[in-house]
């Protein structure tokens, strides 16, 4: 039997029938005449070929095969009001599986106070974070392999756009004994006698690209490039070189006692993005989800970055 020789609707009026033991009644509650519901039931029968009811002019009883049929009936209404509520949780972006993208720092700090505080609101959508090197946050939103990411400023190209969600000046990150902890004002004139460490291959290019136009001199090369943003802390914190790293990353360097001193003349500042797909629709969560997280972290730029923020 073809499933599309019989409809939801005459469904639904068999099973209301049964349970009310009326055909009035069963009106009633769909919002349908008596006449229209007689007609449902009449043309369920019609498919099936066997009668459902007994009708009297005193009563309305299931005969023997409407009772053996009533179980799949009910059965069959019951996961298609489960598809109703589920198409409702998503049209309402109440429920969903939302993958985001983010480098460490973010992945590892913002990111889980932000899926907490947003589960409180929607328990039903389920948020995976994926930690991506800087430079494989855009590959990754346009190959689909995340929703979207946030993370620090990169070109973005036909196939993903940005936002800027707040900015993060480039800074000084070192023990509280190095040399430049205690001047006031760190020039990029002042770091070329100093050992600097860079976390990985967008952090090793950015600190070349800001000092590119520069007397060759007085250019800024890191003796060591490692890939973790944590190791580079890590070396910092125990007065074996400092490190340049955008100041959000203090949530992290703070618990190492390192110092954050600005890098002026002139002070480069970096902006931190929200990536999204340009060809690809988001999913109800996945946009209720980055709308939300976009809002997040900018009030959290705002009370975490400058809670750090050095003379």
């Amino acid at each position: 039997m073809a499933l599309t020789r019989f409809t939801l609707r005459q469904l639904e009026a068999f099973a209301a029938v049964a349970e009310l033991h009326s055909f009035r009644s069963a009106a009633e509650r769909m919002a349908l005449t008596t006449q229209a519901v007689s007609q449902l039931v009449a043309e369920l029968e019609a498919v099936l070929g066997f009668r459902l009811f007994d009708r009297t002019t005193r009563r309305v009883a299931l005969t023997s095969a409407g009772r053996d049929f009533l179980g799949s009936v009910q059965t069959v209404l019951r996961h298609v009001h489960d598809a109703e509520t589920a198409a409702d949780d998503v049209r309402q972006r109440a429920a969903g599986l939302v993958r985001v993208g983010a480098p460490m720092v973010l992945a590892s700090t913002a990111l889980p106070a932000a899926i907490r505080a947003y589960a409180a609101q929607r328990p039903k959508v389920v948020v995976r974070i994926r930690d991506l090197p800087v430079d494989h946050l855009i590959d990754s939103v346009a190959s689909g392999d995340v929703d979207f990411a946030v993370g620090p400023d990169r070109t973005g190209g036909p196939q993903v756009s940005s936002l800027a969600l707040f900015d993060s000046p480039w800074v000084l990150w070192c023990s509280a004994e190095h040399a430049l902890a205690e001047q006031k004002r760190v020039r990029w004139a002042d770091l070329r006698d100093h050992a600097l460490v860079a976390a990985g291959r967008d952090h090793e290019l950015s600190v070349s690209q800001m000092r590119v136009s520069a007397p060759e001199d007085s250019r800024i090369t890191p003796v060591d490039v490692v890939d973790n943003i944590s190791t580079a802390l890590g070396i910092a914190a125990q007065g074996l070189a400092a490190t340049l790293a955008p100041a959000y990353v203090g949530v992290m360097a703070s618990t190492l006692g390192l110092v954050m001193k600005r890098v002026v003349e002139p002070e480069t500042v970096r902006k931190v993005c929200l990536y999204r797909p340009q060809a690809r629709t988001l999913s109800p969560a996945a946009e209720g989800f980055a709308e939300y997280l976009a809002d997040w972290l900018r009030q959290w730029s705002k009370g975490g970055v400058t809670a750090h923020a050095a003379a």
